[in-house]
């Protein structure tokens, strides 16, 4: 029997951070806060679903995004949105989950498979 631990998607988040600074990533995440109508991330233009990471390493000269989502959790339209346009312009994006751990691993120690 597999032993399944629940893990928080911000405990998630800050695993995939420490991977990235491991390999010489920089990294942008962008948290939410509560407030008193519930959590909210202080965003203008069109940044509601931006991908939770951007990451760049000028080293490979590669970028890369990715959402990140902890099961029962999907993404929105919104993110799906950006998500496609960064693919489209040339940007490798992601959804991972924990279950995706050797990709990430992968990904953030080789780059990003041009698609």
């Amino acid at each position: 029997m597999a032993l399944r631990i629940k893990i928080t998607e911000a405990a998630f988040t800050a695993q995939v951070l420490a991977m990235a600074r491991l390999h010489g990533w920089r990294s942008a995440h962008f948290r939410p806060a509560r407030t008193k109508t519930g959590w909210r991330t202080a965003v203008a233009g069109d940044g509601v679903g931006f991908p939770d990471l951007l990451l760049v390493r000028a080293r490979t000269k590669q970028m890369l995004v990715a959402e990140l989502k902890v099961p029962p959790n999907r993404t929105t339209p919104e993110q799906d949105r950006w998500l496609a346009e960064f693919e489209v312009t040339g940007v490798a994006a992601y959804t991972w989950t924990p279950a995706d751990w050797n990709e990430i691993a992968r990904v953030l120690e080789q780059g990003p498979e041009l698609r």
